[in-house]
């Protein structure tokens, strides 16, 4: 069979719309998709871009509008059907099943490859043989780099980046024509997005095309062929690679040019002499080892290092939500002595909130509704006596949040699961903020966020510390850590390697030789 032409269409998407009740998603959207190209998009949260990647993957019907695939009439009836068709979508959110192995996950819909009968129609049916399934999945995971992962285990015993990758693979084993990433590598460490990088670059050599969605505009820019951006549901312009230029790209994301200081404008360090939240001497396997530190009062307290380093785990022992083995973490109030922090109901009642990496299984409940999701840090706020709860009052509660933390939706009713990741966690920092919390712990808390709320999140976390809050962020974004924090802490193997003061002359050159 003769190789396909280098540069023709392969996918071709002409004049889609997609409303979500009277939220228009996409109006009369036209994209095209060439072979051996990797086309990035690039916009604002709720601009589009899943949108439309989701209807040609499968995931959702468009309203109106023609698809073409391969120069025929295309109109996938699920994501599981385009993928045996040659189009694979890596999702931006977890999509696997804890509670079962990698191996089944990967075949999940698809066991009945390895049953032990066939018929004349072609299916198969009878017991399933396991093992021949898991070594299978052991080579699509050894194919793609991933082979420290073992299929033969049970999902939820990966963390989130290795649960990432065996989405990765599952998508990669169909031998797809088109790969759709969406987001995907700010979920992983340099190690896990080399080998997105890596996969790209087999897909565009073999003459098959990606589709790239980031927010990480050097990351586009270095890995993408063309770049197209889209804003509130339409498409503005497709740079050509001679074409890129921040400010240009940018301003087309956003519709007018970025104003104000992206980080802090200041190089004063300085913070409160108070303590408000200590560990103590911790221990947790490796992830905690004779570990201590201090967040005080008006600071805004960085953690950095390599993605298994331990400092995840450091945001949920703050929060109590895993106590380590031995050791202590303490949060001061108005007594001198410090109480230990027992259980996350314990720190929320101290003025604890927390952000996690991955906000759609433990910040929020996404088959709910953003006035319950936002609610639900607020009752002690918002009920009458401890005990009623009106509705009205916890309307204007909610409201107050969306308005403040600006969250595009049509009504707080919206469910969560139909908001874009910026909206999301949006919601999540409404939730924290709106109860009052006066120390916030974020994991990664632009994980997945656009140029210009990543802008506004963080004008809002110097705004809090300017108010006396404190904040420890933590984060695998080097530039982000240098630019927001008073105080940097630098760890390793579960232990401090170095500790670095807010200074204009502080590289990222200069830390890295800390994390590894």
């Amino acid at each position: 069979m003769e190789r396909a032409a280098e540069h023709e269409i392969i996918m071709e998407c002409r004049k889609i719309t997609k409303t979500f009740g009277p939220v228009v998603a996409l109006d009369q959207v036209d994209l095209t998709v060439r072979r051996g190209e990797v086309r990035g998009l690039i916009g604002e949260n709720g601009s589009g871009k899943s949108t439309v990647t989701s209807i040609f993957s499968g995931m959702q019907p468009a309203d109106s509008g023609e698809m073409t695939y391969k120069g025929q009439p295309w109109k996938p009836s699920s994501m599981q059907w385009a993928a045996t068709q040659g189009v694979g979508m890596i999702v931006q959110e977890t999509g696997t099943v804890p509670e079962i192995t990698v191996a089944e996950n990967m075949f999940l819909c698809q066991a009945d490859r390895f049953a032990s009968f066939g018929g004349k129609s072609g299916k198969r049916w009878g017991f399933i043989n396991g093992r021949a399934m898991v070594r299978a999945a052991q080579e699509a995971l050894d194919d793609i780099g991933a082979s420290h992962i073992r299929a033969s285990a049970v999902t939820n015993t990966l963390d989130m980046q290795d649960r990432k990758l065996v989405e990765v693979a599952k998508v990669w084993m169909q031998n797809p024509e088109i790969i759709v990433v969406d987001e995907t590598t700010t979920a992983l460490s340099q190690t896990g997005r080399d080998i997105i990088y890596d996969l790209m670059d087999r897909m565009r050599k073999s003459n098959r095309s990606v589709v790239f969605i980031s927010h990480d505009l050097d990351e586009i820019k270095e890995r993408c062929d063309t770049l197209t951006v889209l804003r509130d549901g339409h498409i503005i312009r497709t740079f050509e690679k001679e074409e890129y230029e921040d400010d240009a790209i940018r301003t087309a994301m956003i519709g007018r040019e970025m104003e104000g200081d992206y980080y802090r404008s200041d190089w004063d360090g300085s913070c409160g002499e108070k303590v408000v939240l200590e560990i103590k001497d911790a221990n947790l396997g490796d992830q905690m080892v004779e570990f201590s530190l201090q967040a005080h009062e008006g600071e805004i307290l960085g953690i950095g290092g390599l993605s298994h380093c331990g400092m995840h785990t450091v945001g949920k022992v703050l929060f109590g939500d895993i106590r380590p083995a031995s050791g202590s973490v303490l949060v001061y109030s108005q007594k001198e002595e410090g109480e230990e922090v027992v259980n996350p109901a314990f720190a929320m009642k101290r003025g604890i909130g927390y952000v996690a990496k991955d906000r759609d299984v433990e910040s929020l409940n996404t088959q709910t509704s953003i006035r319950d999701n936002i609610a639900i840090a607020g009752l002690d706020r918002i009920a009458i006596n401890d005990f009623l709860i009106l509705f009205g009052r916890e309307k204007a509660y909610v409201e107050e949040q969306r308005e403040q933390m600006q969250i595009k939706c049509f009504s707080i009713d919206q469910e969560v699961s139909q908001l874009s990741g910026g909206n999301k966690q949006k919601v999540v920092f409404g939730k924290w903020i709106g109860c009052g919390s006066r120390i916030l712990i974020l994991d990664c808390p632009t994980r997945g966020i656009d140029v210009g709320v990543k802008q506004a999140m963080y004008q809002m976390m110097y705004h809090m510390k300017r108010e006396g809050k404190t904040i420890v962020m933590i984060s695998e974004e080097m530039t982000e850590l240098m630019g927001m924090s008073d105080r940097l802490i630098i760890m390793k193997d579960g232990r401090i390697t170095k500790e670095f003061q807010r200074s204009p002359d502080l590289s990222d050159h200069e830390i890295i030789k800390y994390m590894i």
